[in-house]
């Protein structure tokens, strides 16, 4: 896990140690790939975690943003007393080519069925 010198400095897994497994088992939340499609929505922007409105309490939205982090998902710094989180897009199509394009797509086709279930 990389860091950087500060108390406000979150520790992100370098590029060796970001695993296929550990990113699969953070798309596997409903509320994370919730996150992720609305970061790869906003390409290359740093929203803050408020953004999101997750229907969760603080808490789980930490521990879903911690989980994010940590299996190399998204990028998290602090500007000012805000959390930004970028999605590590450049790192996970090095790692895995066309993966996070075929999930986000797949995630697309789930939520029109369910629409469409709902409607």
């Amino acid at each position: 896990m990389t860091t950087a010198a500060g108390s406000r400095t979150l520790a992100h897994p370098g590029l060796g140690e970001i695993t296929l497994e550990g990113v699969l088992h953070a798309f596997a939340d409903p509320m994370r790939m919730r996150v992720v499609r609305d970061l790869a929505r906003e390409e290359g922007a740093e929203l803050s975690c408020s953004y999101f409105a997750l229907p969760v309490s603080k808490s789980t939205s930490t521990h879903h943003f911690r989980v994010l982090r940590e299996n190399g998902v998204i990028r998290q710094i602090y500007r000012g007393t805000a959390k930004l989180s970028v999605l590590r897009r450049d790192d996970l199509d090095a790692l895995f080519p066309g993966l996070l394009d075929t999930v986000l797509a797949a995630a697309a086709r789930q939520a029109e069925r369910r629409t469409a279930a709902g409607s």
